[in-house]
């Protein structure tokens, strides 16, 4: 698919997850907002097409957009309207939630994704935009690069 179709793709998964979040209280009260306390090292990962008014580091075809610690919350990346879940999609397009590893330092939902009760209606829209994103090849091929690479962080992690 063009990159039009997949930047149009990327904006309805947006837009699909701008009212929902992990909890039906604010998550950021367990950690101090420990997710969007930024530096200029790190950030979140941008999805193929995706734009961001945020400073961009480039890693190779990785992009990440720096965090200013405090945004709008309509511009944030889809990295952190997912976090602190990932949609891991498989090659015909069955997607099952992960937890995002990546994430385990800062967010706590991270570390204790098994005990926490996530709202019901972000479950379910995480869900639905893995499935609407894994519709298009590039990102059906960034959830299933991203999830391998959860799943080893998180092999990894849980050795020690």
């Amino acid at each position: 698919m063009n990159n039009s179709v997949t930047e149009k793709r990327v904006s309805r998964a947006r837009r699909l997850l701008a009212d929902v979040t992990p909890l039906q209280t604010d998550c950021g009260a367990l950690c101090g907002g420990a997710c969007c306390r930024g530096d200029e090292g790190t950030g979140m990962l941008l999805f193929p097409g995706e734009d961001t008014p945020f400073r961009v580091l480039t890693a190779g075809t990785r992009r990440l957009a720096v965090c200013p610690g405090v945004c709008d919350r309509s511009r944030r990346p889809l990295s952190c309207m997912l976090f602190p879940l990932f949609p891991a999609a498989d090659e015909a397009g069955n997607v099952r939630l992960l937890s995002d590893a990546r994430g385990r330092a800062v967010c706590p939902l991270a570390r204790q994704a098994d005990a926490v009760r996530f709202d019901r209606r972000f479950l379910r829209r995480v869900k639905a935009v893995g499935r609407f994103l894994a519709r298009d090849e590039a990102l059906l091929a960034f959830l299933r690069e991203n999830a391998a690479e959860i799943r080893s962080v998180s092999a990894l992690l849980d050795r020690f």
